[in-house]
């Protein structure tokens, strides 16, 4: 039960945020469970909302708790850690972690690629390209909504039904070869559209990367971005000092 010490130096949104993660850590507050609402938070400790707000805030931007809109705010799933060496796909990733990958597919079509993504891409202006917009889920959960490009040349017969499961996958099927891919990944907040997708609350954090992946030969295979929830994902990097 929590006790609030209004005498306390310290603050009483720290409290109740220490309270509750210590609720959370110890697992006596469960992921996907909902904790109490701030008025009635505020009712039962008498403090104002906007204290026990900030407290929450705090834990949901901590990744500890997530808002959902109209329904409240719960414990956040556990955050999956990604190891930022080797080139795997998401659903090899998820898969490897012992849990179930899907997509969503939200569009898929070929269109002539823009000026922008022919130069990501290193392809004339025009070349066919497929487009196509995926959220990507574990278990069921959505985790990132990813936008990737590929040129049409390079895998023809790929379809809507092959676009749900692992490109790589069926890439490698095809013929090729895949060796590498860079990353840039930046922090931001999610905007309304991509927010409701993602299941988070607007202006949420979330993780922008953006991905090249090439072939054996050096011909660029993908280009994708993807927002990654920020209340779900981790990532890790090992580094040896040369």
């Amino acid at each position: 039960m929590l006790q609030i010490d209004k005498q306390s130096p310290l603050p009483i949104y720290y409290q109740i945020e220490a309270y509750l993660k210590q609720q959370i850590d110890a697992g006596e507050l469960q992921p996907g469970e909902s904790i109490p609402s701030e008025r009635e938070f505020s009712e039962r400790y008498n403090v104002s909302r906007m204290t026990v707000r900030q407290a929450i805030t705090n834990l949901v931007n901590a990744g500890y708790l997530s808002r959902q809109k109209g329904r409240g705010t719960f414990v956040a799933n556990k955050k999956i850690t990604m190891a930022l060496s080797g080139l795997t796909s998401f659903s090899e990733e998820i898969k490897h972690r012992g849990m179930r990958p899907f997509s969503r597919l939200l569009s898929f079509q070929t269109i002539p690629a823009p000026a922008k993504i022919a130069q990501k891409l290193s392809v004339s202006l025009d070349t066919p390209v497929y487009e196509m917009r995926r959220l990507r889920l574990a278990d069921e959960n959505v985790l990132a909504l990813e936008t990737a490009y590929i040129p049409v040349a390079l895998l023809p017969e790929l379809t809507e039904t092959v676009a749900v499961g692992s490109i790589y996958e069926f890439a490698e099927q095809s013929g090729l070869r895949l060796k590498n891919a860079t990353q840039t990944i930046e922090a931001r907040s999610a905007g309304p559209e991509e927010a409701k997708l993602l299941t988070i609350s607007p202006n949420a954090p979330v993780l922008l990367i953006d991905q090249r992946t090439y072939l054996e030969n050096g011909d660029m295979f993908e280009y994708s971005r993807s927002l990654f929830r920020g209340d779900a994902y981790s990532f890790t990097v090992s580094m040896d000092r040369t």
